[in-house]
């Protein structure tokens, strides 16, 4: 999953882990703090495919360009709490981490990243619902309906009513448990014009859930659960995160992404504020903007650029399967992730009171 909380609470275990964790780096290395400035960053990223990716693209060409070692680390799955934690006990662990839009709209609220440079020379490249202050978005990711190529016969599904067709499209369905993406997709194919999609209306969107619950034979609670139920054709339609459908299609299953309609949005670089090293952690923000380093990582990854100029580097081919590709970005919807960081306890609340009812 993809989405930072917007309950945002710092436990006690937290401070812990942030200033043992700021001891531990500079005391392991037996080397003084002033020098590890001058020569080492600790980036955090996701983890997994990430750090092979970004490593690939990223970590390992800078420390060529620069000099400076890049020492990745894998962070938590909602990092936002880790991130105050580290800039209320300025014992920072993590130079620069990735967070997602929606992980951006509550710390910069809450002034807990340092401001980017926007002077260098690809920054300015960056698609415009990639930038901000504080933030600089490095790759896109979409919910978009994936489908079994092989039970569906050739009547493939083209939008989410299409989805909530089961008798022009029958088949074994699955949706996510959780009110974020499935709200949007119901409101979707009940025939709400993108463009009005925010604020989000609950209750139509419930309403229209229920003309479909009886058919759903999975909510979903995971990623890696979606490719399974695609893999083994448990399911032969499901909204899912565009990545991991790909890795499906890639291991040779007859599964397809239909783009229209899909959900997209962003991780990014940041800094804690108040970052001794924040301006070796710009420098290298700004050189993850270049567009053939970008290109880089989606060798790897099935996430889209940012840098819209990394498409001269990327095959045709494999941008077919890219979030950002321009036959595909321009048929969804960019979600609004500071309508949920403000409603999502309330949404919460309302969609399991329904999936009860």
């Amino acid at each position: 999953m993809k989405y930072d909380s917007g309950n945002m609470k710092v436990t006690r275990r937290d401070l812990l882990l942030a200033a043992g964790a700021g001891v531990a780096s500079v005391g392991a290395m037996g080397l003084p703090s002033k020098l590890l400035a001058a020569e080492r960053i600790t980036v955090a990223d996701p983890g997994g495919p990430f750090k092979d990716a970004f490593g690939e693209a990223f970590y390992r060409p800078y420390e060529k360009a620069s000099g400076i070692t890049v020492a990745n680390i894998a962070r938590e799955h909602q990092p936002t709490s880790h991130i105050q934690a580290i800039v209320e006990t300025k014992s920072y662990t993590w130079d620069v981490v990735t967070v997602t839009l929606a992980g951006q709209v509550l710390l910069g609220a809450r002034d807990l990243l340092e401001d980017l440079d926007w002077s260098g020379e690809h920054m300015q490249d960056i698609m415009p619902e990639a930038r901000a202050k504080n933030w600089m978005g490095t790759d896109v990711y979409a919910t978009t309906l994936a489908y079994r190529q092989d039970t569906l016969k050739g009547k493939e599904p083209r939008s989410w009513a299409d989805f909530w067709d089961v008798k022009g499209f029958p088949g074994r369905r699955a949706l996510r448990r959780s009110p974020i993406d499935t709200l949007e997709i119901a409101l979707l194919a009940d025939g709400v014009d993108p463009k009005d999609l925010y604020p989000l209306d609950i209750e139509r969107a419930l309403n229209k859930l229920d003309d479909i619950r009886g058919h759903i034979d999975v909510w979903w609670t995971g990623g890696a659960q979606t490719s399974q139920l695609l893999q083994t054709g448990e399911v032969d339609m499901l909204p899912t995160w565009n990545g991991r459908a790909q890795t499906v299609i890639d291991g040779g299953a007859p599964v397809s992404i239909e783009w229209n309609q899909g959900l997209y949005s962003m991780e990014g670089w940041a800094i804690p504020k108040g970052n001794p090293k924040a301006d070796l952690g710009r420098k290298f923000i700004s050189y993850c903007a270049d567009p053939e380093r970008q290109a880089a990582f989606t060798n790897k990854l099935a996430y889209g650029p940012t840098n819209p100029k990394a498409y001269n580097f990327i095959s045709a081919e494999r941008a077919k399967s890219l979030p950002t590709a321009p036959q595909n970005i321009e048929r969804m919807v960019l979600a609004d992730q500071g309508w949920w960081g403000e409603h999502k306890e309330a949404a919460e609340q309302r969609f399991n009171e329904w999936l009860l009812s």
